[in-house]
């Protein structure tokens, strides 16, 4: 009896959920970012951008450690060892702008005994995304390549309390201020929402050619940037994982639906990809090792 009242609760509330994202789908769901809402995006993202290559400018400030609180770096680089993911928020987050939300997290993992170029079979390995970042990450593909600039097309998965898919197309490029301090860069092209069908069709990412489908902008997200940065260690690998997006606001009356979604996804989809990492770098233990360019920050 009461595996069947719990069923019967788990119907009922999935069919509420569903009824009610129908209604917000009729009422409220957005047209996409206004042009204020892009304008102070983008004006944020440049601010945020001109701070990350300060920081990558120099082995003493590669990983931003300043940003995180006290107590101190020794601290901090203990506690990743021994294997927690840190993560803290870009200053104050979501940042309010018209319409929207912009969201910024910044974490940060030790992998031990990996190398950068290990980190990088995983990270270029673009046509198998999934294979590493499942479910977050439900098809992938590289479209085009040019030396350390990669051009690729990703299909998202983010659920909390409800499903969101979404297909984008990223501008990825590739740096580095020496072999032991490497870093990359992605900006979201293009994101649109598409529907639970449309996502299954064939399991493939999208070429850049699709289009939204009618009235599936719910606002979830519109624009995301990933900056990654990398230092070895004798040891191991630090990384760190920054990401700035945006998304809708949280529309009257529909905080209990929308607002989980909108201000949580941003941050633990932060710490799944860090761990997700992670643990591909650990299953991978077989891979080809190559040299350990020795840290001159981090003996």
């Amino acid at each position: 009896m009461i595996a069947r009242s719990c069923t019967a609760k788990a119907v009922i509330g999935a069919a509420t959920i569903g009824v009610a994202l129908a209604i917000f789908s009729q009422t409220v769901a957005a047209a996409g970012p206004s042009p204020q809402a892009l304008k102070a995006f983008n004006q944020y993202v440049a601010q945020a951008e001109a701070q990350i290559q300060q920081e990558e400018s120099s082995q003493d400030t590669f990983l931003g450690l300043q940003a995180f609180p006290a107590p101190g770096t020794a601290d901090l680089e203990e506690r990743l060892r021994r294997g927690e993911i840190v993560v803290t928020s870009g200053g104050i987050t979501p940042v309010e702008v018209p319409n929207g939300l912009i969201h910024h997290w910044v974490g940060l993992v030790f992998i031990p005994q990996a190398t950068i170029s290990q980190l990088f079979a995983i990270l270029q390995n673009y046509d198998q995304m999934a294979r590493y970042y499942s479910p977050d990450v439900a098809a992938s593909r590289l479209l085009k390549r040019h030396g350390d600039d990669f051009h690729v097309s990703m299909r998202l998965r983010e659920h909390k309390v409800i499903t969101v898919m979404l297909d984008g197309i990223y501008d990825v490029r590739y740096g580095e201020l020496d072999p032991a301090h490497q870093y990359s860069t992605s900006h979201s092209m293009q994101l649109f929402e598409v529907s639970d069908d449309r996502s299954s069709e064939n399991g493939q990412a999208s070429d850049g050619s699709d289009s939204p489908s009618n009235g599936m902008d719910h606002g979830f997200l519109w624009r995301t940037n990933a900056y990654w940065r990398f230092e070895q260690a004798g040891d191991g690998v630090f990384v760190e994982f920054e990401s700035i997006s945006l998304s809708r606001d949280v529309p009257t009356g529909w905080g209990w639906l929308i607002e989980p979604f909108i201000r949580e996804v941003p941050r633990e989809s932060l710490v799944f990809t860090l761990r997700a990492t992670r643990k591909a770098i650990l299953a991978n233990s077989e891979a080809e090792e190559p040299q350990i360019a020795p840290s001159r920050h981090r003996p």
